[in-house]
């Protein structure tokens, strides 16, 4: 338990040297050092002039409780959760929104005198490039590489918006096939299959999707786009590097491209409403985080 006891010290230190501030936020993970949240929602208080700060406190696997305790110790507002603690932090919340049911997983926390309630901006953080660039989902053909963790969410806000049908491509059919089921149960049509039998057969779909983690490394695309139509939405949630692979060989073929640093820009701005009530600000958060990329 070395390791926490010695987080739990450097987050008291810091909080004791942000004494002035009235509130305070937090991202929790392991590894955390590479987190470009406290860049981004240091960037919006700056902006609104709020007296707030922002810290990365690495927890690691294991230890989840021990570091939960020492935030609720100095009276944290809030906070967000990313990997490896998204599913495991449901267990000590004390209340949760929809999104944290329907997805599975935790990423924002709000801290009410001890009372911790959960929220999941995922979906919305996903959703939210479609509608700042006014594209429809509605009535469309849906491609999902990829069925980890993130796809949960990337499946529930089409079924929100009504797409007509999702086809999940991924390397293990089980897993696919997993996330089809919950895909039927919420509306959304869908069938399976994996990358061996995918034919590389674009032109029924309007919107592609990568959940994979490929782009990560910048792998080449687990796709060919040669028989993609133009006009056709192509989106990597990944974010690093800002031009994976797949989104470079989409754009080639004449794709409209959402970036997977639109996606994560969603969800800070999202926590940032459900922390403090009030409009976030969009454009100093992306300087912020485009800066930061």
């Amino acid at each position: 338990m070395i390791s926490t006891e010695v987080e739990v010290e450097r987050l008291n230190q810091s909080c004791e040297s942000e004494k002035k501030m009235s509130k305070t936020f937090a991202v929790i993970g392991d590894p955390i050092n590479h987190s470009l949240s406290p860049n981004i929602h240091s960037a919006a208080f700056r902006d609104l002039n709020l007296d707030s700060s922002y810290i990365a406190y690495r927890i690691p696997k294991g230890e989840l409780k021990e570091g939960i305790d020492a935030l609720k110790k100095i009276k944290i507002d809030g906070f967000n959760v990313t990997i490896p603690h998204k599913v495991e932090m449901m267990k000590y919340l004390d209340k949760m929104d929809e999104s944290c049911s329907l997805i599975g997983a935790v990423n924002t926390v709000t801290n009410n005198e001890g009372v911790l309630k959960g929220f999941n901006t995922d979906m919305d953080g996903f959703l939210d490039p479609f509608k700042k660039k006014k594209i429809k989902i509605q009535d469309k053909k849906i491609l999902l590489l990829g069925a980890g963790g993130a796809a949960r969410a990337v499946v529930a806000g089409f079924a929100k918006e009504h797409a007509k049908h999702i086809t999940i491509v991924n390397r293990t059919l089980e897993n696919a096939n997993s996330l089809a089921r919950f895909a039927n149960k919420i509306g959304l049509n869908s069938d399976t299959m994996n990358f061996e039998k995918f034919g590389n057969d674009l032109e029924d779909y309007g919107i592609i999707v990568n959940a994979t983690s490929l782009g990560l490394k910048n792998e080449s695309s687990p796709i060919s786009f040669e028989s993609i139509k133009p006009e056709t939405i192509v989106y990597d949630i990944v974010y690093l590097p800002v031009n994976t692979n797949f989104l470079k060989n989409a754009k080639e073929k004449g794709a409209i491209i959402i970036y997977g640093y639109e996606m994560l820009l969603g969800q800070a701005v999202r926590a940032f409403e459900i922390w403090h009530g009030m409009e976030a600000p969009y454009n100093a958060m992306k300087k912020a985080l485009l800066g930061g990329v």
